[in-house]
């Protein structure tokens, strides 16, 4: 039975979410501010962490920083009542695999849970290929990749949407094929998370280089290549 640790001050919202998780059959603890949910580290381990943003002490935003220091496999969903691209933005970048907006749909919340735990049993590659393009290296086995030999600082969902543009070898990847491969589902049409995640890709790959490498195909997708 997957373990799942919840950091949300809204006491009913928790419970009602703690007897949802438990009727499909997971392991839920709540906490109700940051500082407590790294004491609940100290007894339990867990399979995700479910992060309100605004909660008392320690935010969310805070909580996942921290974790993100020292633990880089576990998942992270976030729980945000803010739906600008700036929040998002921040909440990725802090090292959350992925978000949900207040108020949301149990079924949704299912769902993203599902390909969140899902990604955490798929087996690993024994061997490695590595990608070059231009001076950008991406090395699978690692799941690492450097530009001009800098490292690059990636959560583990923007390596696995890197590394399919770069299988893609230069070919325009669509975001219905984006949405499937890289989050499991496919997204309501409308929501900008893969927008999101492009923008912050771009940020960490391209910016202060002459050559960009990430492309938009208005209207198809998006391809990675060394030249346009």
């Amino acid at each position: 039975m997957p373990n799942i640790l919840l950091l949300e001050d809204d006491f009913k919202l928790a419970s009602q979410l703690k007897l949802y998780l438990n009727k499909l059959s997971y392991s839920c603890d709540i906490v109700y501010d940051g500082s407590l949910f790294f004491k609940q580290l100290n007894l339990e381990s867990y399979d995700l962490y479910i992060l309100d943003i605004n909660v008392p002490v320690l935010n969310g935003l805070e909580v996942c920083k921290k974790i993100r220091e020292t633990e880089k496999a576990i998942p992270i969903l976030m729980l945000t009542a803010y739906s600008d691209i700036e929040a998002k933005v921040k909440a990725l970048n802090f090292g959350a695999d992925d978000y949900l907006v207040k108020p949301f749909h149990l079924e949704e919340l299912s769902a993203r849970i599902n390909a969140l735990l899902r990604r955490g049993k798929v087996p690993q590659q024994s061997g490695e290929i590595v990608f070059s393009i231009a001076d950008l290296e991406i090395f699978t086995a690692e799941k690492k990749a450097s530009r001009a030999g800098v490292n690059i600082s990636l959560t583990p969902k923007e390596y696995k949407l890197l590394e399919l543009l770069a299988s893609a070898k230069g070919r325009t990847v669509s975001k219905q094929t984006i949405s499937e491969k890289v989050w499991d589902i496919n997204f309501e049409t409308g929501t900008n998370t893969i927008e999101v995640y492009i923008s912050i890709l771009r940020n960490k790959i391209d910016k202060g280089s002459d050559l960009p490498l990430i492309h938009t195909r208005p209207g198809f997708g998006y391809y990675l290549k060394e030249s346009k």
